[in-house]
């Protein structure tokens, strides 16, 4: 393992805690603010994700958005490639996919505009730490390079790190929504 896999990994792990201390306290109306966010973009397509462990839960504001356009699921076709995204409605059957994340039961696939991203970790500058698979930073450099794409970090607050160890190919947040706060960078 090499010195910055290291230091990613104490990062994450030290992330995982804080994040699991977050998650316990189990508080009302963690997706508040998000909801706040996609309502000034309604009818834009955008990608959410299903929550797993203790990754905080978007769905209240993704069931608020998909009454007003496409939402989508992230669906992993294999390792090393980009996510594609599934079109999903609330009550939608959904089929078990990759890592513990559900995905919708009959696959149909469109480009988001706007992409949920879960995190780990995430920083004051818009720096994200993820699980290190690499799935999201190859999803928004090839949305990015067809059009603008709006990233939004979702975590708790908890998940702010001081700094975190970053590499050329990880993609920046454009914006993290935690349950107490908007944060917006400019890019």
């Amino acid at each position: 393992m090499t010195d910055l896999a290291q230091i990613k990994a104490g990062a994450r792990k030290a992330a995982f805690a804080r994040r699991k201390a977050a998650f316990e306290m189990k508080k009302p109306g963690a997706a508040g603010h998000l909801s706040e966010v996609l309502a000034g973009y309604r009818g834009v397509p955008l990608a959410g994700y299903m929550p797993i462990r203790t990754e905080i839960d978007p769905l209240p504001a993704m069931a608020e958005a998909a009454a007003h356009g496409d939402v989508g699921l992230p669906v992993i076709e294999g390792e090393g490639l980009p996510l594609r995204f599934s079109r999903w409605q609330p009550e939608g059957a959904l089929r078990d996919g990759p890592f513990g994340a559900r995905v919708p039961e009959v696959d149909d696939f469109f480009e988001p505009e706007i992409v949920i991203v879960p995190l780990v970790a995430f920083d004051a500058s818009g720096g994200r730490l993820g699980y290190g698979g690499g799935f999201y930073d190859r999803t928004l450099q090839q949305l990015r390079a067809r059009r603008a794409t709006l990233a939004i970090g979702f975590a708790f607050e908890a998940q702010e790190a001081d700094s975190l160890p970053l590499e050329a190919t990880d993609q920046p947040l454009d914006m993290v929504v935690t349950e107490s706060r908007i944060l917006q960078f400019r890019r």
